[in-house]
């Protein structure tokens, strides 16, 4: 089959397709023929050396797939050859076929289009596990979401929305800011020329955001916790900003606050069954009813793989970018 590979080493590291062997289903697995990978920043930083995959995972990128089912394994009971499914990878979906667990695979949401769904699932599950599991968002609650024009933060405005919360999320320039309006934001913070924190504490009369999801990571900790409202919860799942950051611990401590970091990828399969499990039940009859759409930037072929990489590290993407065999 093919696959988009990494060669080179480091920052330097660039996409080629190779020819590899098609993969085994295992007893409790499921092989896909791939119909679209979503592409997401880790992707690019295990290009560029900074985000190995976990053990035992493949070595090219991809974390979530759509597609048919093509083999199950003996002891799979729920899925089918023929089903149209999505999954969420440890790695390796950009290519023709992949090989899953079955736990970490979901239907394609009803009147869906089969390609749009690869970018549901890496989304769907960071979204509902870490803005509503972890940062316990409720109706009525603020949340702030930074990145509001990416693939996280097209759905975590959605879906916050659906769940009777309101959103404070940030963009870059006022086409991008009217856009994140447009799937229900209430107030958008154009990081280019206002200050989020401010922005925030204006929106909610001065009391602060209940939760944050946050993808910046250092640069922007004492602000994120500035923002907070009594009891707010701050949970950071990226760190485009920084690894470290300076935290000032009366502020937390004056706002009783708690601060989570979590990832995805490299939880134990039982976690990951958990999430995906939560997520079908609880995201994708929002997304059957059109209540939340995914929001595709481009569709682009394997053999463009890189331009694909080169387009989100630009920042010009809105929503999701996705590769097609």
């Amino acid at each position: 089959m093919r696959a988009v590979t990494i060669s080179g080493a480091g920052p330097s590291g660039k996409l080629s397709i190779s020819s590899l062997n098609h993969p085994n289903a295992g007893q409790s697995d499921v092989v896909i023929t791939v119909a679209a990978a979503g592409v997401n920043r880790a992707d690019l930083l295990q290009r560029a050396g900074y985000y190995p995959p976990p053990a035992n995972a493949p070595d090219w990128p991809g974390l979530e797939i759509s597609g048919t089912v093509k083999r199950v394994g003996l002891g799979v009971s729920r899925w089918r050859v023929g089903d149209r499914v999505v999954a969420l990878l440890e790695g390796g979906g950009y290519a023709e076929e992949v090989v899953v667990r079955e736990t970490q695979v979901l239907p394609v949401p009803d009147g869906m289009d089969l390609v749009d769904a690869a970018a549901l699932p890496e989304a769907a599950c960071t979204v509902w596990s870490n803005l509503v599991d972890v940062g316990g968002l409720r109706a009525g609650e603020w949340a702030l979401v930074h990145g509001g024009s990416g693939g996280i933060g097209t759905t975590a405005i959605q879906v916050a929305k659906a769940l009777g919360a309101h959103v404070v999320t940030t963009a870059g320039g006022p086409e991008r800011a009217a856009r994140c309006a447009e799937l229900g934001a209430d107030v958008v913070v154009d990081h280019r020329r206002q200050d989020f924190v401010e922005e925030a504490l204006r929106a909610t009369d001065g009391r602060g955001v209940d939760v944050v999801l946050d993808l910046l990571g250092g640069g922007a900790l004492g602000d994120n916790v500035r923002s907070l409202a009594r009891g707010g919860r701050l949970v950071v799942i990226g760190m485009q900003q920084g690894r470290r950051g300076e935290l000032d611990l009366s502020a937390l401590l004056a706002r009783r606050g708690t601060i989570t970091g979590t990832l995805l990828r490299s939880r134990p399969p039982e976690e990951k069954a958990r999430i995906v499990a939560d997520t079908e039940q609880n995201l994708w009859p929002l997304f059957a009813s059109g209540q939340v759409r995914p929001v595709i930037h481009a569709r682009i072929p394997f053999s463009e793989a890189q331009s694909a990489h080169d387009l989100l590290e630009s920042g010009e993407a809105f929503g999701k970018v996705l590769l097609v065999p």
